[in-house]
């Protein structure tokens, strides 16, 4: 049976304790899940506590990411990979779910390439940058998730990733996620974080756009702004990977993961683009 894969967003305002209830009751029921999060707020907040100022850069064509030197690197570990990650272990755990928390470092699950260099917007003109600690992953171990599957655990995974020769990564969660859903041959991939979905105007929930289809696609592209458009990246990697249906949707409330089952949100089909 393949999985169906859950990314949860790190932003502000998500109530996990109700969607995590919900994963409980589908894997009681059966069905195999690769659990995805995210952190960003909770790094914001503990940069601040710490004295670091969380960065963020733009690049040229609008996709934003954490501007992620060693020093954030470390908090980003803290805040993803242990307080997070251990959160939902946890509550996983005490829901009887056999939950598995790991990074994409841990046995490697998730490889990548770090960027040697990114090109970025600062005060309206374009910057290289050498030293950032990003990249992207370029490979998933299916078969250690397979095993962990197989033998009723439930993989609950986050960045970092890690480079071949042992350097860990920056990566975002939701290509990630969409890799990783790839990788499995999974059906379904849904990337669930604060919103409602792709809208043509943030400020107006009517303006969601409840299909990307292949006419449509380059305004969903359009309509995308900040973090969003990573999201749509992400959706659109996965489809060409095979997934054949992706719902950006949103994770709060009772029955979210039904709802963006069920087609609430933003939804992406092989058959569409």
């Amino acid at each position: 049976m393949a999985p169906l894969v859950i990314k949860i967003g790190g932003g502000k305002g998500i109530e996990i304790g109700p969607i995590l209830a919900e994963i409980a009751q589908i894997v009681q029921g059966g069905q195999r899940v690769v659990l995805v999060h995210g952190g960003s707020h909770e790094t914001n907040v503990l940069s601040a506590q710490l004295g670091v100022s969380a960065r963020f850069i733009t690049s040229p064509s609008g996709h934003t990411s954490r501007r992620t030197d060693r020093a954030t690197l470390e908090i980003f570990e803290m805040v993803y990979c242990g307080k997070i990650n251990k959160t939902i272990v946890e509550q996983l755990r005490a829901k009887q779910v056999d939950a598995v928390g790991l990074s994409g470092i841990d046995g490697g699950i998730w490889r990548g390439k770090r960027k040697d260099a990114i090109r970025a917007i600062e005060d309206g003109r374009t910057v290289v940058i050498r030293d950032d600690l990003t990249g992207t992953v370029e490979h998933v171990d299916r078969d250690l998730l397979n095993m962990l599957l197989e033998n009723g655990r439930t993989p609950v995974l986050t960045p970092p990733a890690i480079t071949d020769d042992g350097i860990a990564i920056n990566v975002d969660a939701d290509r990630a996620a969409a890799r990783t859903a790839a990788a499995l041959g999974a059906s379904e991939l849904l990337l669930l974080s604060n919103v409602p979905g792709v809208m043509r105007d943030p400020a107006d929930g009517r303006s969601l756009i409840t299909r990307a289809s292949g006419d449509a696609m380059e305004s969903v592209r359009e309509a995308a702004k900040g973090r969003m458009k990573n999201k749509v990246l992400a959706a659109e990697e996965a489809i060409i990977g095979g997934v054949a249906s992706v719902v950006i949707g949103c994770a709060n409330g009772e029955g979210a993961v039904a709802r963006a089952r069920a087609g609430t949100g933003t939804v992406f089909e092989g058959a569409l683009l």
